[in-house]
């Protein structure tokens, strides 16, 4: 009896340990399954994959038949290569010639120059197709480089450009004139600033504003008063949205450290909302609602286009559906839901994507296009949720502050951009704004369709993204072929293609033209083809096999 009696009490303790584990064990393992099952739902895996990845590259010969392509095909192939290398050197000399100048001093160049496709193919690539990062011209939709060539803009200045070129001078213009008497004197405020801030907030529907110099600070400081108000400090994110480039929304590969107060779930998954109902630490979940277009999966570009895999599968009903059940939950569970609208802006609605979804957040972040073309940051947000203070402890503040915000020629500008989205004339671009882009997305992938061409497009509303049909490792060589034809695109290639509202039907004609002619001269070149029964599972093996024996020496 006197030894049973220390076994007893040992073993209603590990019981009782166990007990106490067991709710915090359940919770992880219902957080483990809400996250996406691929690398863009695990950010610790990805970053440790990524730095297992080996550099290899392959040289003129791979290059042409890496998919196990024959001899005539690989020589077809490296003729079109030359071909077109020889028409960017006849037609883009100075602006080729700049940017190997400037790209030795730049480092935001050396990164984009090197990572436009993937890296196994992109020394040849530089060497023979670089591109011009200058252009010093802008009319209507079009561009004009520094070689004087005319490109159709896809490139939509990252988000910036919704209206169109002109629209945007004509803001920065009058808003110069405005801000000129008082310059660029920072901290007072000028006087417009009340108009916009009143604006701000019939448009958000909430009922304060603070301004800031981006929009990934306008997020970073949505978060930071998310978790002071609510004093938790878990942030939730969704696989593959992207909300600038700091710490806590990046928390995979382009961070070298690791977040811990962050979250990265599943998209449109019920094990999300479970996590979401029965945690008590959760502070805010942050949705960029371009991720409709491709949900659970990073923003597309041709840097990693090894395959075929990219597609699109923008349904409106049942993103909104689920950012539907997103607000009933964050609502019942005290949770900030913040809208970051930073790229789509107001260009979806004239009330953003709070109108365009029919679902309130409590904090709506913006950026790019507000400005009317200039830099700057927006937070609006609730009463609650926007003090920085607490009255009954004058010591615990949430500080945020920056030396250009609220910048006069900003504000100026600014108010030059709500005006015109105010007037009556002007919200009438909006009418059938899906209508008109569904139609002409449709109208050139069945183009692309009857030419047998391996290639569509996907979008939501004037946002696009290009995707292929067929497996292929060479996919990403449609964009230096869409260059050729005079199509600007941004760096990430076909991943994003962005029109501004003002393309008329004859505009748009012309791109599909040019888009068409691109792809058939790529199928010609013998890009496209590949061998019977080939899948994008037996590329990515093939790829595999190739790390494996670069890192083992095989």
């Amino acid at each position: 009896m006197e030894t049973s009696l220390p076994i007893l009490s040992l073993s209603a303790a590990a019981l009782a340990g166990a007990a106490a584990a067991f709710p915090k064990i359940q919770a992880r393992i219902a957080l483990s399954r809400a996250k996406h099952r691929s690398l863009t739902g695990h950010s610790k895996m990805s970053k440790m994959v990524a730095r297992m990845v080996p550099h290899y590259e392959f040289d003129i010969d791979d290059f042409f038949r890496s998919d196990g392509a024959p001899k005539d095909v690989a020589m077809q192939r490296q003729d079109g290569f030359f071909r077109l290398a020889g028409l960017y050197g006849d037609r883009y000399p100075k602006g080729r010639a700049l940017t190997a100048e400037v790209t030795e001093r730049i480092s935001d160049l050396q990164f984009t120059e090197t990572y436009r496709v993937p890296f196994q193919y992109s020394r040849l690539v530089r060497e023979h197709l670089g591109t011009s990062a200058f252009v010093e011209a802008s009319s209507g939709v079009t561009v004009t480089d520094v070689d004087g060539n005319v490109f159709y803009d896809l490139t939509g200045s990252y988000g910036v450009n919704i209206f169109g070129n002109d629209f945007y001078k004509e803001c920065i213009a009058e808003g110069e004139k405005r801000a000129h008497a008082l310059g660029p004197v920072l901290g007072p405020y000028h006087p417009i600033i009340a108009d916009n801030v009143k604006r701000l907030c019939e448009l958000s529907g909430l009922d304060e504003v603070s301004f800031h110099m981006s929009g990934t600070e306008a997020v970073m400081q949505a978060v930071r008063l998310a978790r002071y108000h609510t004093k938790r400090k878990r942030l939730v994110r969704f696989a593959g949205a992207y909300h600038g480039w700091w710490g806590d929304v990046q928390p995979g590969v382009g961070n070298p450290v690791s977040p811990h107060e962050t979250f990265t779930l599943a998209d449109m998954s019920e094990k999300t909302l479970h996590v979401l109902r029965t945690r008590n630490d959760i502070a805010c979940v942050l949705v960029n609602p371009l991720q409709a277009l491709h949900p659970n999966s990073n923003a597309p570009g041709d840097s990693a286009l090894v395959d075929s895999s990219r597609s699109s599968r923008y349904d409106r009903a049942a993103y909104t559906e689920w950012l539907k059940k997103l607000r009933e939950v964050c609502t019942e569970r005290g949770i900030v839901l913040i809208f970051d609208e930073v790229f789509v802006g107001f260009r979806l609605a004239a009330g953003g994507a709070q109108e365009y979804f029919g679902v309130k957040a409590d904090m709506a972040t913006y950026g790019k296009s507000l400005a009317g073309g200039l830099p700057v940051g927006v937070v609006c947000g609730r009463k609650d949720l926007m003090r920085r203070f607490r009255d009954d402890r004058p010591a615990d503040i949430c500080f945020a502050r920056g030396t250009f915000n609220s910048h006069p020629y900003v504000m100026t500008a600014m108010d030059e951009f709500l005006s015109r989205l105010a007037s009556p004339n002007f919200r009438s671009i909006y009418n059938g704004l899906d209508e008109t882009w569904n139609g002409r997305a449709k109208a050139l992938n069945d183009r692309l369709k009857a030419a047998s061409l391996p290639v569509r497009v996907g979008n939501i509303s004037s946002i696009w993204t290009v995707y292929y049909t067929e497996p292929s490792r060479y996919n990403w060589m449609l964009q230096y072929y869409l260059r050729a034809e005079g199509l600007a695109l941004s760096w990430v290639g076909t991943g994003r293609l962005i029109f501004t509202l003002n393309y008329t039907d004859a505009d748009f004609a012309e791109v599909s033209d040019r888009f068409v002619a691109a792809a058939e001269k790529m199928k010609r070149d013998g890009w496209w083809w590949h061998k019977a029964g080939l899948t994008n599972k037996y590329i990515k093996r093939q790829i595999l096999k190739e790390m494996v024996a670069v890192r083992f020496g095989g």
